[in-house]
């Protein structure tokens, strides 16, 4: 089922998701649904459980071709709950980035270029990976979502951060 994403100023994309200490259970089955269900309907590259109103730790993500983002490697389609973010280094990236809960939006944001994740499959199982370039980055996004911050929060050049539609005129970088 297609979900009602929340948009930046609810209140709820501000707070901490609580931990899943049930898993392989009809509601995070139906929940990871609904959730692939919206991101795809959105063009989605990931998705947090709290932008559609649930307060628990679940992200997805994902991309192969992807109008959003047309010019990026493929990203695995995952699932992970409980994630735990850890940075290789201290390198960081700059690289746009838009969000379903700020439509029409895009911004210049820092994200640290190669990460390790680790988390839990629906079932509990291990996800562990070392990752680098867009993956991080989409990683990192959804990630942060967990922690009530929205990516207009770590843009520190506003003159990189506006509308869409004026930032890249006449392209087809489509609106959020």
């Amino acid at each position: 089922m297609i979900r009602d994403v929340l948009r930046m100023g609810d209140p709820r994309l501000l707070a901490r998701s609580r931990e899943v200490e049930r898993f392989d259970s009809p509601e995070i089955a139906a929940l990871l649904a609904d959730m692939l269900d919206t991101m795809r309907a959105q063009n989605g590259a990931g998705l947090a459980a709290p932008q559609i109103g649930v307060d628990l730790r679940v992200v997805i993500f994902g991309v192969e071709r992807n109008p959003r983002y047309p010019d990026v490697d493929p990203v695995p389609y995952t699932e992970i709950i409980n994630p735990v973010i850890t940075p290789l280094s201290d390198a960081m990236e700059e690289g746009w980035e838009g969000c379903l809960s700020v439509p029409g939006l895009r911004g210049v944001v820092p994200r640290h270029a190669r990460i390790h994740y680790r988390g839990l499959d629906p079932r509990g199982r291990v996800i562990d990976r070392e990752v680098e370039g867009f993956h991080a980055r989409v990683v990192q996004h959804e990630c942060d979502h967990l922690d009530g911050i929205l990516y207009p929060m770590r843009v520190r050049d506003f003159s990189r951060f506006g509308f869409t539609d004026v930032l890249f005129p006449g392209t087809d970088v489509p609106d959020e």
